[in-house]
């Protein structure tokens, strides 16, 4: 009964089955000129219905966000953000250091979503040109968020009508984006840059890959320099196969969207019994497989005792105690009514 985290699954046996492939089809050519790497990006611009992409793979979910980041602005430029994004709270200040100083600058937002009003304030301080001042340079969004919420199309579109009035970049920390795109149901290309995502970091790892995560540019000009960037910062790997062949395997057969389609099934399941609870309550709607719940205290105690797992969480609501789960592709049904079974004698 492990909710700690989809980063704690296992790899789909898909995936290991075709880095297997991949090692045994011999040698290949080197730093992503193999045949999978390019595979992947022919793959990816028919998903995202886009001809022009350009797409790299990279092993971490912090990599692939910085690098991206770290096209979108110059040293002296600002990123806005989210104050629970990833980026501002677990990156390790991986953003400034790829950027060679950008400024992370917060914008609030209520269950860890850019309030559009206060991108607007924000973006019209009088900074332009000014020499003292970071320049603004990009807006960073996550989907989900770290509240386990989804951005809509038209939330994403009205983000980037006021980062492009300004001439910034939006980029997509996609960690989950295959989570929400299973609870949106639309295309790949509405929750991107058809909504106006200039760059796209899209996580695998979560979601059933080993290591395996892709930058994807929607504006190829923006990734001019990417190349080089991700060699500097030490995620060119001599042999991008092993990578991409995970990757190939994710995208093939609709395999990304079934397995965020499973997780998000155990989230609800979970939800679905938890609430019928008393004294039992959501922090924040479940849009993904995040669930950030308050659970009495004797609820709590009888499952960590019968050895369930998941992580305490901060409450704003005084004397609460909050818990975060997590489902992943390869939950298992069982655990999930074995957890709510133990929930519901306790209570």
């Amino acid at each position: 009964m492990n909710f700690r985290s989809d980063n704690e699954a296992g790899a789909h046996p898909l995936i290991i089955d075709a880095v297997g492939r991949a090692f045994a089809a011999g040698t290949a050519h080197s730093y992503g000129a193999d045949d999978w790497t390019h595979k992947v990006e022919r793959r990816l611009r028919d998903v995202f219905d886009h001809p022009g992409l350009v797409a790299y793979p990279v092993a971490t979910g912090t990599a692939a966000n910085v690098l991206a980041l770290s096209c979108c602005t110059p040293p002296w430029g600002a990123i806005y953000c989210h104050p629970g994004s990833h980026i501002a709270v677990d990156e390790a200040n991986a953003p400034q250091f790829y950027t060679s100083g950008a400024q992370l600058i917060h914008v609030d937002g209520k269950a860890g979503k850019i309030d559009p009003r206060a991108l607007a304030a924000a973006l019209a301080q009088p900074v332009y040109g000014v020499v003292h001042h970071p320049q603004p340079a990009a807006v960073s969004i996550t989907q989900a968020t770290e509240c386990g919420t989804a951005y809509s199309p038209e939330e994403i579109a009205g983000l980037s009508t006021s980062a492009r009035r300004h001439g910034l970049k939006l980029h997509m920390d996609g960690a989950r984006f295959a989570n929400v795109l299973s609870y949106v149901g639309c295309a790949p290309s509405d929750l991107t840059w058809r909504a106006g995502v200039d760059v796209l970091s899209l996580g695998a790892t979560k979601n059933g890959a080993m290591a395996a995560e892709v930058v994807i540019f929607f504006d190829s000009e923006l990734a001019r320099e990417f190349e080089f960037r991700r060699k500097r910062g030490g995620h060119l790997f001599s042999k991008m196969r092993l990578i991409s062949a995970q990757l190939d395997a994710y995208f093939a057969d609709g395999l990304w969207l079934a397995n965020a389609r499973h997780a998000n099934a155990m989230a609800r399941r979970l939800v679905a019994g938890l609430t019928a609870l008393k004294g039992t309550s959501l922090l924040y709607p479940v849009d993904a497989n995040e669930i950030f719940i308050a659970l009495p205290a004797h609820i709590h105690d009888a499952l960590e005792e019968a050895g369930a797992e998941y992580h305490p969480w901060p409450s704003d609501r005084p004397g609460e105690r909050a818990y975060r789960l997590v489902t992943a592709f390869d939950t298992d049904p069982a655990a999930v009514d074995r957890f709510l079974a133990i929930a519901k004698a306790a209570a």
